[in-house]
């Protein structure tokens, strides 16, 4: 269990890094991302966005 959501949360690092590339092609903007404003700074936490991810990519692997 430990280990699963070590692996989520350095996903939700990666994916947002990566987002301001990602959402030109539609991700980081689903419902379950959640976006807020903070001392003047905007932050980002894409959840159902790596959860989409992580889905199609373990289906890729899957399937390979």
């Amino acid at each position: 269990m430990i280990r699963w959501m070590l692996v989520i949360f350095v996903a939700v690092i990666v994916f947002s890094s990566a987002l301001p590339w990602l959402e030109k092609l539609g991700l980081g903007r689903l419902p379950g991302d959640v976006r807020f404003t903070l001392f003047g700074k905007n932050f980002s936490l894409p959840f159902a966005s790596t959860v989409l991810l992580s889905t199609v990519i373990f289906l890729l692997v899957r399937i390979l």
